[in-house]
């Protein structure tokens, strides 16, 4: 185990060589888009995920983090992790997984905290942008989230 500057390898190689930096076409039916943001040391995670609607599963993912090397690496990590799970199983990703595999210290759970919050949030959005497809509460019940009725507001003179 190597550190520097108090970073573990893991934290290290993954902000040396991020895998997956990138993004999409948000407005493309089959993204999903979370940006999140830590106002007290300012960093911010845009993730993307491309999922592939035959079966729910991200076909590929791509962020941009802005931020400390802990951001980063919680990032990177992320999308290798999510690449291939179905988004129930993504959904279920906690901080604490991100944080224990990199080995960050207390005072940068809030990274991995981040990329929680990014996977959730971008799942969220393809579904907003996919009403039909198949939704979960995203806390690992697999119970189907309540039906939102949308009214239609017609602008007839």
């Amino acid at each position: 185990m190597v550190r520097r500057r108090n970073y573990h390898e893991k934290v290290l190689d993954h902000y040396s060589r991020p895998r997956n930096v990138g993004s999409m076409n948000k407005g493309d039916t089959d993204v999903g888009t979370g940006l999140v943001g830590a106002p007290a040391c300012g960093d911010v995670m845009k993730l993307q995920i491309r999922v592939d609607p035959k079966d729910n599963t991200i076909a590929d993912v791509k962020f941009k983090t802005f931020g400390c090397g802990s951001a980063i690496a919680s990032s990177s990590y992320l999308t290798e992790l999510v690449r291939g799970m179905t988004l129930e199983q993504a959904g279920r990703i906690k901080n604490t997984e991100i944080a224990k595999e990199l080995c960050l210290p207390p005072v940068k759970l809030h990274c991995s905290m981040l990329a929680e919050d990014a996977i959730k949030s971008a799942i969220s959005n393809y579904y907003t942008k996919n009403p039909n497809a198949r939704q979960t509460d995203l806390g690992g019940k697999g119970a189907p989230l309540p039906k939102v009725e949308i009214e239609t507001v017609s602008a007839t003179a």
